[in-house]
This record gives structure tokens, sequence and C-alpha cells, in this order.
């Protein structure tokens, strides 16, 4: 039943204009998706709906940055060296898999094997989806990046499409620290496009090489992290603790809760597993259908002192769609390192002033220039911040460029001060919440998509929240003539002149089939314009979700649709 279901769900997507394979003309490609007239629309007040929310908190602002990324910024970050999956071919069809797909049932966590127990578990009878064969090639890791080059020829720079966005948003930290005015916490929102060449792209919307992400870092100072009152959330939610932890196995209990336990394991990460929650079913997710899992020892990043994924179940199982990690200073301070900046902090200012005292090499700056020429200033630069002094003299300098110098006797003079330090320089924590928009919309729909009978035939609606439908009103004359059509444009011209508010009009084939057509792309109410309204100027207003129809006058409708929802005149 599951299997015939989501085949009608994914031929209404395709035929009424929501999502549509790509380049389709020419065979398609696997991995890359169209939205149509509609799911554009829904996508886009999904994104919309993202935005607002976490920028209406006050501290969070909205940044855009480039796709294209240069390869120096990618190898700080790690994900030249790092951001791979396994690969592995089958020797009789030379089809590709990723070796973790592979291994879904055979081992609890696959993508966390290590080249040789992958090679070890495909070795014990597992046979190719596409031939039945067991007969594997060698495992190896394939980057996932696209790479390309800015600039022309032999002058181009390397570079890649960017496979998330958090990058932009760490390269932009000294212009957020200045426009929050040097004070903590705060953070920036970005949405668009990621690109990551799947090995095997599958499962339609989950798993694409081009794809929506919405992304937001949080800068804070991880000596007072934020906070939030969470007893306001008094629902508890479904979690899966980390199985290598005191409380494993599925479990259900409110954020506050799994914050005194030890479960979530900063205050910080529980305010956004809430936060994303609401943002989730204020779109029309199924909250029975959300869960938060938490990562294991074993499947966590390395820099991440705690990560949940949130999970929405559907017609493919529980999916990841959201990762919201404590990412510590890793970044900043891989990007600090490459590139030398001293940008990448923030001031800690003390209660009281310290009187501290500090050893610390003065430059002889009469020696220094010579030696060093147009290196001198960077030589004393990096002598003044020497955190630990050297034991011995001569030694090795390190340059912020990377490179060293040679510090001998007659260069430097060691000296103590007593100084008074009013607060200190430190490299702020991250907490990230990343949201797979296409994901997340594939759910909505999931979720949205009802089958019922009408006199007999199945009948399709899409209950969409209002938030999200792709229309705000159909507005349907009730016969092809030019009467009503003129009403019906007048309607239509003053409902999309409501700020906000966007409608749609349909005079094609019979009233029934117009009806239906609007139910299935979620269009939550429809407006007739028929013989009565020629003479009185009354519309029937009908709501989707249960059919219910009022007779109302054209002005009733658009003051109503200005001022709040369409629901209060039934």
């Amino acid at each position: 039943m599951s299997e015939r279901r989501i085949d009608r769900l994914t031929s209404l997507l395709r035929r009424r204009g929501v999502v549509l394979p790509s380049f389709e003309i020419y065979g398609g490609v696997s991995g890359l998706v169209d939205y149509g007239p509609v799911g554009a629309r829904i996508k886009r007040k999904v994104v919309d709906s993202w935005i607002d929310h976490w920028t209406s908190q006050g501290d969070i602002v909205e940044v855009d940055s480039p796709t294209l990324t240069p390869e120096s910024v990618l190898v700080a970050s790690g994900h030249v060296g790092e951001f791979n999956d396994l690969m592995v071919s089958c020797n009789s069809c030379e089809s590709a898999f990723r070796a973790d797909h592979l291994l879904e049932n055979v081992h609890q966590n696959p993508d966390s094997l290590s080249v040789d127990e992958v090679s070890s578990l495909l070795s014990q009878g597992i046979s190719c989806p596409a031939c039945s064969e067991a007969k594997w090639s060698d495992v190896r890791p394939m980057n996932l990046m696209f790479s390309t080059r800015i600039g022309a020829m032999s002058r181009g720079r390397s570079a890649y499409m960017r496979p998330e966005t958090a990058q932009g948003m760490f390269m932009l930290y000294p212009a957020l620290f200045r426009h929050f005015k040097q004070k903590l916490p705060f953070g920036a929102v970005q949405t668009g496009k990621g690109y990551r060449n799947e090995i095997s792209p599958r499962q339609g919307m989950i798993r694409l090489r081009e794809f929506d992400m919405a992304e937001l870092e949080y800068f804070i100072d991880p000596e007072s992290p934020p906070c939030p009152e969470l007893s306001i959330w008094s629902t508890p939610v479904m979690m899966v603790p980390d199985p290598e932890g005191h409380h494993a196995g599925e479990c259900e209990m409110t954020y506050e809760d799994a914050l005194s336990k030890g479960i979530i394991r900063h205050p910080t990460v529980a305010w956004f597993l809430a936060r994303t929650m609401d943002f989730l079913v204020n779109v029309g997710v199924e909250p029975s259908k959300i869960r938060f899992r938490q990562h294991s020892g074993s499947e966590m990043a390395h820099y991440a002192e705690d990560c949940w994924d949130c999970e929405l179940h559907g017609e493919h199982g529980w999916v990841e769609c959201v990762g919201i990690a404590n990412r510590t200073c890793h970044d900043l301070e891989s990007h600090e390192r490459a590139s030398g900046s001293k940008l990448l902090r923030a001031w800690r200012q003390y209660d009281e002033p310290k009187n501290e005292v500090k050893d610390f090499l003065a430059p002889i700056s009469a020696v220094i220039g010579p030696a060093f020429k147009g290196q001198a200033g960077a030589v004393v630069e990096s002598l003044s911040q020497l955190t630990e002094l050297p034991e011995n003299i001569p030694f090795d300098l390190e340059l912020t460029d990377g490179s060293s110098v040679r510090i001998t006797e007659e260069m430097v003079t060691r000296r103590t001060d007593e100084v008074t330090v009013h607060g200190e320089w430190f490299t702020p924590h991250v907490i990230e919440p990343a949201f797979g928009i296409d994901r997340i919309v594939w759910h909505i729909l999931d979720h949205a998509f009802t089958e019922t009978e009408k006199e007999g035939e199945p009948y399709s609606v899409m209950r969409l929240n209002s938030r999200v439908a792709p229309y705000d009103v159909a507005v349907l004359p009730l016969f092809d003539k030019p009467g009503m059509l003129k009403i019906a444009h007048d309607v239509i011209t003053r409902v999309n002149s409501v700020p906000g508010r966007k409608g749609e009009m349909d005079s094609s084939k019979s009233i029934g089939r117009r009806y239906a057509r609007v139910d299935e792309i979620g269009v939550p109410w429809a407006v007739t314009i028929d013989h009565d309204s020629m003479e009185d100027g009354t519309v029937t207003v009908r709501r989707r979700d249960d059919q219910k129809q009022i007779r109302c006058s054209v002005d009733e409708l658009i003051d109503t649709l200005s001022n709040g929802d369409l629901s209060t005149m039934f």
C-alpha cells in the first residue's frame, strides 16, 4: 500500500507542477529536481517562514555569501581532506554505490565504519541491488564537492561549489561582530544552494546533488552560554538519546528534563531543539512524526561536543532533515590558523580588573629592522603575541603567514612588567542548526497528502498549512462568461493587492474539476463567482478541509484577508 501511495503522490506532484525531474526531455539527471510554478511558491514560503522564525528573535540577522568558495577556505575547514563518502562498484554490472547504503540492514551506523570494516562486511555475501551479484571492487573514499576554477586559464584559482552555507558565515564573523557592537551572543542565517556530488542519489527529494539549505550559526561565549527558559515547552517530545549513554532507547521527555538529566549536554542546544520543533509544526509537519536522535560518540564529528538530528517520518521512513550541533570553537580557530587573521575572536570583560605580572620579549628595533627588512613588522607583532616564552634563546618564531624566523639574543630583551588587565580575547563557540529545505518540503507534502472518495471516485486533497500553501485564495468563475470573468478578474486583482496575499484564477473546464485542482495543490480557500455575484456583488467562499461554504460580499472577503484569516468568517 505504501508504494502505491508514494507513486500516486509523486504523480500528483509532477502533474500539478510541484516537483518534477530536471532535464526530462534529455533523459533526466539523477539527483536534480525542478520546482514548478506551484512547488516554487511552496518552497519560497517555507524559506521565508524559516527566515522570519529565526530573525524575529532580534539577535540573528540574514546574510548572503557566494556559492563559489576558494579552495583555501575549504582546506582550512577540513572539507578538502575529509568531506568524503566511501564508494564501491559492482565488478559484474559496473554500477556504483555509496558503500554505507549497502550496509543499512547489516550495521546500525554504517557511515561511521572504516574502509576495512566496510570491505569486510561487503565480503559477507552482500549482493548488488542492480544485478544481484556479490563481486565488489575495492572500497575507496570519494570527495563529494564539485570542483571548478575562479579566473581564466593558468591564472585561475582552484575552487569548489559550496557543500554548505556555513563557511561563508564564518568568513563574515568580523562584520557580524562589528554589526552587533562587539557583544555576544549573536547569530546569522543564510539560505541558498548547496552542492554535493552524491555517489548514488536516491529517494527523490531526499538525496540531491543540488539542494536548498538553511543554516544558522549562533556565536556564544562558552563561559556564559545563553540559557533560555525551557519550561514554556511543557509537552514531551520523542527523543532517541545516545545509545552509548545511560538513557538508550526511544523515549518521550521535555527539553528541560533532558537537559537536567544530562542527555542534552548544552542549554543553548536544548533551546534550538525546542525552536526547531516549533518551526516544523508551524509549517505543517505532523508533530507525531518528529523525533530528535542524538549522535553516538562514534558517529559524532570530532569537533562537536553534542549533536542531534531532527528526523521526520514519512514514505521513506525516518529521515534526517535538521542537524543541530555544538561545533565549539573548531571552525573559527581553524580559519584563524590557516589565514593568520586575528579578527575571529571576541572580547570578554572581567567583572573586576586584574593585576598581572607578565614576562615578555621586547624587540630591539635597531637589530630586527636590518635583519628582517620587509618582515620586521610581522616579527614584532608575533613577538608581542607570544603567550609562552621560550626557555632558551635563540629560538624559531612562527609568523602569522605560517613561515618562521630565527630569533637570536641580540634581537630581544627579556622583561617583566606588572600590568592591569581589564579583559581577554577568546574564540567564540558556535551552535549550528542546519536545515535541509528540500527534505522538509517533501515531508510537508507527504504529511498533507490525503486520499478520500467523492461521489464514488478517488479524491486527493493536499491539506497544506496556510503559511506554506502556494496561493491564499483560488478565484473560480462558475462559467466562462464575460460578466463572471470580469468580476473574477476584479476579485483576483484586489486579492493580489493585499500585502502578503496571492491568489490564482481558474476558469477552465467544469467547476468540479477546478475545485479538485485547487484541492490537489493545497489552496485553503476557493471563491466562486456565480449568477448572484453579478446581481448583488456576493461570492461563495469554500473551505478546503471540510468543504463548508458561506456567502459574503467581495468587500468583506478583502477586508478579512487584509486583517486576518478567512476562517474567522466561519
